[in-house]
């Protein structure tokens, strides 16, 4: 993680977020020695955003055990 002095920051914001992006995070010096530090945003997917299970099933055997299912009702 590097470290910029806000002169450095200013001119090359651009570097300075990829950076973050790319290693979690980026620090920005002042010159009365305060720290800061810059971190990206974590995205707001959805909850229901999943990856998916390969089960083996084709598509005919998964709508044959949801009419099975229905049937038992």
């Amino acid at each position: 993680m590097s470290t910029y002095t806000d002169a450095e920051a200013r001119r090359d914001l651009d570097r300075l977020l990829e950076e973050a992006l790319r290693e979690g995070e980026a620090r920005i010096r002042r010159a009365d020695g305060r720290v800061f530090t810059v971190r990206p945003e974590q995205g707001k997917g959805s909850p229901l955003d999943v990856e998916g299970v390969d089960l083996g099933l084709t598509a005919e055997e998964v709508i044959a055990f949801i009419r099975e299912g229905r049937r038992e009702r």
